[in-house]
């Protein structure tokens, strides 16, 4: 307890020799803590005599004031180079070039998928959804095809094999349209009404630059008390000219599909040549683009809908295949190929 010049100047050496915070926290604790050396110096001033009592605490309190200032200069200097160190580590050269970071994008089908849909929007379609599991009553029979029907062979189809569905006893499979919507939309709603339903489907076929075993297409379906012919091909000129970004002439030509009476195929202006011939059209001036006619009565029926109050026209096109004309691209696989390359480009 007498000799303070002895304990301050070790404690100093200690406090000047500490390299960081933490053992700058241990040099105090080891001289100011509950158990530090001078603290047990001033506790055992109660067994000091009275008359030198008083010196000795002003001595010792002295001296807890030295350290106390001392620690916290050394600690402030020893943050500050930690901060300068931390500084430089992290400094960045603004003069140095960039990482580039490659950003993904939105696949062709999806893009050329939302447009659509934006576009239909406008002229008051909305969007409808079915299963791509479907049973063959929705996919064939109220379809107008029947089991026995010739026209089941333009479908190539799979089917799931296993039991029959226990409520409606009829086969499971992969739809091959997106007609069945149509028909579970009229089922559940009561018209006026314009739907449109894109989705996948599925065929079992073989490959090549313009067929895939699975690809999207679109269901278009307004119904209503006098809607006709004339309505749809107004509706597609204003989709197409929208889509593609100039006027389209648009032609129906009689077809024969089961689900509509009467049936078209349909037909727009080229949109390499403009109508003047070339070998996309094949010197015609036209591109086949979209099978429609109005909606057969059996469908009708089939969906619960007296065929004498309503009448509407139902339509369906490739969606891989609008994709491939408007961004010239003569490969239908290339859609599911997964080559950045190709995708990056969207």
């Amino acid at each position: 307890m007498s000799n303070f010049d002895e304990l301050k100047r070790e404690a100093l050496l200690a406090i000047q020799g500490a390299e960081s915070v933490v053992r700058l926290r241990d040099v105090e604790v080891k001289y100011l803590g509950r158990s530090g050396r001078l603290t047990e110096v001033l506790r055992g001033l109660k067994d000091v005599p009275e008359n030198e009592r008083k010196e000795k605490g002003k001595e010792a309190n002295a001296l807890r004031e030295v350290l106390e200032r001392e620690i916290a200069k050394c600690q402030s200097q020893l943050q500050d180079a930690d901060h300068e160190r931390k500084l430089a580590a992290e400094k960045i050269d603004i003069t140095r070039p960039g990482k580039k970071h490659h950003k993904g994008s939105l696949h062709p089908l999806t893009v050329i998928r939302r447009d659509i849909e934006q576009i239909f929007g406008t002229m008051g379609f909305t969007v409808a959804e079915g299963p791509e599991v479907e049973t063959e009553f929705y996919n064939f029979d109220a379809l107008n095809i029947p089991a026995d029907h010739p026209a089941r062979d333009m479908w190539d189809t799979f089917w799931i094999k296993g039991k029959k569905l226990k409520t409606e006893g009829k086969k499971l499979l992969l739809r091959t349209h997106t007609s069945p919507v149509q028909v579970r939309y009229m089922q559940t709603h009561t018209p006026p009404f314009r739907i449109i339903a894109p989705g996948r489907v599925f065929r079992y076929e073989a490959t090549d630059a313009s067929h895939e075993i699975q690809f999207y297409q679109l269901e278009g379906l307004m119904v209503g008390r006098d809607i006709s012919l004339a309505h749809f091909k107004q509706v597609m000129q204003t989709f197409l000219g929208t889509l593609f970004g100039k006027d389209m002439n648009v032609r129906l030509r009689p077809s024969y599909f089961p689900f509509v009476e009467p049936g078209a195929e349909v037909d727009m202006s080229c949109v390499q040549c403009g109508g003047r011939g070339c070998s996309v059209c094949k010197q015609t001036g036209w591109v086949e683009i979209a099978g429609a006619g109005m909606v057969h009565p059996h469908v009708f029926a089939s969906a619960g809908l007296n065929p004498k109050d309503w009448q509407g026209f139902a339509f369906g096109f490739g969606i891989d295949r609008v994709a491939m004309m408007k961004y010239k691209i003569p490969d239908i696989r290339m859609f599911y190929q997964n080559d950045v390359r190709f995708l990056k480009q969207f």
